[in-house]
């Protein structure tokens, strides 16, 4: 598994930024966050809280923390030995650390797609349908309904509805990563996490891919990860400026790239860094 590994500081005069209320419904909080891998700390004392229905970039240079924080919405660096943390990160106003909320559960509700398309060895059929096999919901109907509704919503429907039955590797790189997507929503999630979805994909895929978000943000509430500095102004609502473990900058998007607040985002934004 890849994991920022970042085991510097910024000064001590420069403190995290206060937390910024957005106008629109908050519904992910990360509160007093600190994180660690064994004994290197990577996240900082990290305070933010992401809107709902929105789409929310986390920027910064590799190393810089964003895609550790965005593996711990959905607790998948507990599977990191010695991996611990300190404060807390909340969904819909419940902690994900709670100790009666089951991880599994909580995956459920977060859906995840990773950098590069990992489609199973299965059909795209039953690429989709997966999650719902798993959990024992085996009727036809029902697989059949999920199924095209994932994929419609995925904009891969009317691409593949004729190929169900076809291996998913048969796909192109472009269609791969939307069925990812596919099965991702599969579950009805209520936040989809995205590390870096674009990155290996031409510039065509990428902007379906982009399309495709716009209109998944409908629906849920989306946290992207990436190095795209023209992507970032282009899907997302907010933008979280990352910069060794802390979050130096949080705010509108279009605030983040025309009028930063920040000599270090500024910096960053306009590519004279990282």
């Amino acid at each position: 598994m890849n994991k920022d590994t970042v085991t510097e500081s910024l000064p001590a005069e420069e403190e995290s930024p206060e937390v910024l209320a957005p106008t629109e419904e908050n519904y992910i909080a990360v509160k007093d966050y600190n994180f660690w891998y064994g004994k290197a700390k990577v996240l900082h004392d990290l305070n933010m809280e992401m809107p709902k229905q929105r789409v929310t970039a986390l920027i910064g240079p590799s190393g810089c923390g964003k895609s550790t924080l965005l593996r711990n919405f959905n607790r998948m660096n507990d599977l990191v030995i010695e991996a611990h943390h300190k404060g807390d990160i909340t969904i819909g106003g419940h902690s994900i650390y709670d100790p009666l909320i089951e991880v599994i559960s909580l995956r459920k509700r977060i859906g995840m797609v990773f950098q590069k398309s990992n489609p199973f060895p299965k059909s795209i059929y039953e690429n989709v349908v997966y999650s719902l096999r798993v959990a024992g919901k085996n009727k036809k109907s029902l697989l059949d309904e999920v199924a095209e509704k994932s994929l419609r919503a995925a904009a891969l429907w009317d691409e593949v509805k004729d190929r169900l039955g076809e291996s998913a590797f048969s796909l192109s790189g472009g269609q791969m990563q939307r069925l990812c997507i596919a099965r991702a929503i599969a579950n009805e999630p209520e936040v989809i996490l995205m590390d870096e979805p674009c990155s290996a994909l031409d510039p065509v895929a990428t902007a379906k891919v982009e399309e495709l978000i716009n209109e998944l943000k409908q629906k849920y509430t989306i946290v992207i990860v990436t190095h795209n500095m023209q992507q970032a102004a282009r899907v997302s609502d907010k933008t979280a400026f990352f910069f060794l473990g802390k979050l130096i900058e949080y705010n509108d998007t279009k605030e983040i790239f025309l009028n930063p607040q920040n000599e270090q985002t500024e910096a960053y934004v306009s590519g004279r860094f990282g």
